[in-house]
């Protein structure tokens, strides 16, 4: 039983026992804790406390997580000191228990806590010590140190109560003495985690919102979708998965209402690796039928032996994946049908919201769905999402790409990684940019300006124009440098003007540059522009744009470089000389002094790369100490996986040997068999029943109203089958096949294990033997009616074969001629005929062996005793199934005389 203590109630102790206050009625429990919870005031529950004790009818587990999830304190019973320890056990295992006490020692305990938590002057201690010191900035370290999760983002009046509640649990009054605690005590962090994690959640919560969800989402899910297509849904914050179960529920109801079958998955995730293993588990205490219907329990849950805990069905937890993982730091999921995030933005702060919503909206396949907690809503992010119920808080994505923001950003363990926005409508180019395209192409196809995008190093990434006048390949190996390849005359400037517009990331311009070009001088103006990598971006550049513009002048204008051992006649020869060397001179002292500088900033550079290689080979260090940790935990993880593994071949193998055993017991029968679905489709087949039905292996998947049968006179199968379906009732029928054997055609639901129809089962087995066994005995039955006549009739009745022998003698014929049957079935017809007629007895077999018909007539017979009997005979041909006569039936009567 639970009982719960609200912080407003004095505790009594009577001679040492302790008088607990509220106590809840272990039926319907976490209703009337809940019920409890409404009664008080916000700050009440918070410190409300719990108690487990020793009881029988339900785990305690779902009482537990709600007084948690108020931020109250629980204690349990040790279950030594118990008479039935089911319910503190299962209390225990939740990890959510402060203290294990005996009844006995909860007086002085409660009062402790009591005493600290519910005064005014430890409440107001209490906060003033969480707030100062920054000590809830230390304690986010150290939660993200130990469990990798940041929780500086939350709520800080989430964090603080719950920090709160841990000082009052060790009755701490100073936060940094906790934040020492939490230091020395990693279990204590851990507590700590798991108070921050505490989710209160069950199947179906809000009805009113989940009624909407049925109806106005989960149809629009799936209409129109594909049978290969599969509906994905994301529940991140999942806790134990009573929420994913409801959602997948309401999945599997509707499509099987609507005969489809698609592939559902349903993705729950959640940073509680405990709350997870629960949710795997799918097993929940037997107070959940207050949450969900009794049709629902019977249909996706089985009850075990001791009906105290529902255990999910294998085919709704075959439809969820869980798994841990961090919404705020873990990428998401993609393309998704519908997110349901609900519960989960109230503990968040807006920067945290800020971030989801985006993500949210990549997440999502254009036109999905968001469901949020009654508390929450999309914010600021309305371009994104369109209202479809306000008060249940259903949203869907916006499909018009305008309203899209150009990328979303999410951290993960790889650093950051950007979403590109989806492409819209408004990407395709208009056409002003295509005139405006269109023209700036024709002035360059029309400029004589030469150009070539390179490197900082002069590696050439795009010419244009003809630069063969200006640049050349060189002899030997393949160079793609313009430096390399510039002719005489141009490399040396060109190499100063691209250090120097690479060192100032300022353009640079030289101009009257003589070019050696096949055999004379070009004068061009050389300019190199830095070509920034984007729209204002001040940054250093790393790719220039070298141009080249020819010069039009005289030919005398043009003055080529002379050599230096050129002979100077006259005076002004020398001076066009001393200017060239002077040029020459200030160019190289120009390119000297660019590259010292360059070679200083090498020099720091390599510097300060020094010092980044030793700070990354001491990480790397550290890395490799824990890549060898990891290691030991992978080949730890693999020995799991071998040993899973080889669990799983066993199970493998036991199931490849199960369906050998039935495909073989199926064949051996010799009873055809025909697997249906509920779309009417073929699932299986036996070998046998292709004689009967002209059935392949590709007509798998194919509907049975489609194939041809060879059955004569019978063509109601799809309606027999659908009337199976539709009301299990099962169906017998013997049909004929076109080659004249007989089968009896049994129709019956297809059952699963969980005692669900999933389709129908067609057999045919040979019944040929048996109709004709059934054919005989109708013969035989006739003939012995017929052979009652006959020994009953007052006339003579015999039968002779063609060749006169008697074969059939009744006691009529007895009692006139005089004979017995075995005397009688030893004579000739010649035998019963008077000296010299018989001839004429013969001649009576000799007529209607020639299908003559003869009239009944006179003729005398002898008697045993030799009397001569005149009598009225009536003689037949017997005939048999194909017409031919092989015997002659007479029938005599004796005529008085007169």
């Amino acid at each position: 039983v639970i009982y719960v203590i609200p912080p407003n109630r004095d505790l009594a102790f009577l001679n040492g026992t302790l008088q607990l206050l509220e106590p809840t009625a272990p039926r319907g429990q976490r209703l009337a804790i809940d019920f409890f919870f409404r009664s008080l005031a916000q700050d009440q529950r918070e410190r409300a406390i719990g108690i487990v004790l020793s009881g029988t009818g339900s785990d305690g587990t779902l009482g537990v997580r709600a007084i948690k999830g108020e931020g109250g304190m629980v204690i349990a019973q040790s279950p030594e000191s118990t008479d039935f320890d089911g319910m503190p056990r299962s209390a225990i295992a939740t990890g959510l228990v402060d203290f294990v006490l005996a009844p006995a020692d909860m007086p002085g305990e409660l009062i402790a806590y009591a005493a600290h938590a519910f005064g005014r002057a430890g409440d107001a201690l209490s906060r003033q010590a969480v707030k100062t010191n920054d000590a809830l900035k230390k304690i986010f370290v150290l939660l993200r140190a130990q469990t990798g999760h940041d929780f500086s983002l939350y709520k800080q009046s989430t964090i603080t109560r719950r920090v709160e509640r841990r000082l009052a649990v060790h009755r701490i009054q100073n936060a940094d003495e906790y934040v020492r605690l939490l230091q020395q005590t990693p279990d204590e962090v851990e507590a700590l985690f798991r108070d921050l994690l505490i989710g209160v959640t069950s199947f179906f919560r809000d009805p009113e919102a989940f009624a909407a969800l049925e109806e106005h989402v989960i149809p629009r899910l799936l209409a129109g979708k594909s049978m290969d297509t599969a509906v994905r849904v994301w529940v991140p914050g999942c806790s134990t998965g009573e929420e994913a179960y409801s959602i997948a529920m309401l999945l599997v109801e509707h499509m099987e209402a609507a005969r489809q079958s698609f592939k559902l998955q349903v993705f729950a995730t959640d940073i509680d690796r405990r709350a997870i293993e629960c949710a795997r588990a799918g097993t929940y205490p037997a107070s959940i039928a207050s949450d969900v219907s009794t049709e629902r329990l019977n249909r996706f849950f089985v009850i075990d032996d001791d009906r105290t805990h529902y255990r999910v069905q294998k085919r709704l937890r075959d439809v969820l994946v869980f798994s841990e993982q961090d919404v705020i730091r873990d990428p998401p999921f993609s393309r998704l049908d519908l997110i349901s995030c609900r519960n989960l933005l109230i503990y968040m702060g807006s920067e945290l919201q800020k971030r989801l919503m985006p993500l949210f909206d990549y997440a999502l396949l254009p036109g999905g769905y968001l469901f949020l907690g009654t508390s929450e809503t999309v914010g600021e992010f309305g371009t994104l999402f369109a209202t479809v119920d306000r008060k249940a808080k259903v949203y869907q994505d916006r499909d018009d790409g305008h309203a899209r923001f150009p990328g979303t950003r999410f951290p993960s363990s790889l650093g950051p990684v950007v979403v590109p926005r989806r492409p819209t409508r408004n990407d395709a180019p208009s056409e002003l940019s295509q005139l405006r395209e269109l023209t700036e192409r024709c002035l360059l196809q029309h400029q004589a300006v030469v150009a070539a995008l390179v490197k900082e190093r002069g590696d050439i990434l795009y010419l244009h124009g003809r630069t063969g006048q200006y640049l050349e390949l060189a002899p030997g190996e393949v160079e793609t440098n313009v430096l390399k390849m510039a002719r005489d005359g141009l490399k040396r400037p060109l190499g100063v003007a691209l250090r120097r517009a690479a060192a100032r990331n300022q353009r640079v311009h030289t101009p009257g540059i003589a070019v050696r070009t096949n055999g004379h001088f070009t004068t061009v103006d050389l300019t190199v522009q830095p070509v920034p990598s984007g729209p204002g971006d001040s940054n250093k550049a790393h790719r220039f744009l070298v141009i080249l513009q020819e010069v039009f002048a005289s030919p005398a204008a043009v003055v080529a470089p002379m050599p230096v051992a050129a002979t100077v006649d006259t005076p002004t020869a020398v001076d066009e000389r001393i200017e060239v060397l002077k040029r020459e001179l200030q160019t190289k002292e120009e390119s000297l002094q660019i590259s010292n500088e360059e070679l200083e900033t090498s020099n720091e550079e390599l510097k300060s790369s020094n010092e980044e290689m030793q700070s990354v080979n001491e990480e790397l260090q550290s890395t490799n100490e824990e890549m060898e940790t990891s290691k030991e935990e992978l080949q730890s993880v693999n020995e799991e996986l071998s040993t899973v593994n080889i669990e799983l071949q066993s199970r493998v193998a036991d199931l490849s040997q199960a369906n050998n055993d039935m495909n073989n017991l199926l064949a051996g029968t010799g009873v055809g068999t025909i697997f249906i679905g509920h779309g009417m489709q073929i699932k299986r087949f036996t070998p046998s029943v292709t004689h009967l039905i002209n059935l392949i292996p590709t007509d798998v998947g194919r509907s049975v109203g489609h194939i041809v049968s060879n059955l004569v006179g019978y063509d109601r199968l799809v309606d027999d089958v659908q009337q199976v379906l539709d009301t299990l009732a099962p169906i017998d029928r013997e049909v004929k096949t076109k080659a004249g054997k007989w089968f009896l055609l049994r129709i019956r639901p297809y059952r699963t294990l969980e005692n669900v129809i999933e389709g129908a089962v067609i057999t045919f087995t040979d019944v040929s033997d048996v109709k004709q066994a059934q054919e005989a005995l109708a013969a035989a039955r006739a003939l012995e009616r017929l052979a009652a006549v006959v020994h009953d009739a007052s006339d003579a009745i015999t039968v002779q074969d063609l060749d006169g022998r008697i074969l059939i003698w009744n006691p009529g014929a007895e009692r006139l001629y005089g004979w017995t049957e075995a005397e009688a079935l030893a004579m000739h017809i010649r035998d019963l005929s008077p000296p010299g007629q018989e001839d004429a007895a013969l001649e009576v077999v000799r007529q209607l062996s020639r299908a003559e018909v003869l009239e009944p007539y006179r003729t005398q017979r002898i008697t045993k005793d030799g009397r001569t009997v005149t009598v009225a005979l009536t003689a037949s041909m017997l005939n048999n199934n194909s017409g031919t006569g092989y015997a002659i039936a007479t029938t005599s009567r004796t005529i008085p005389l007169n």
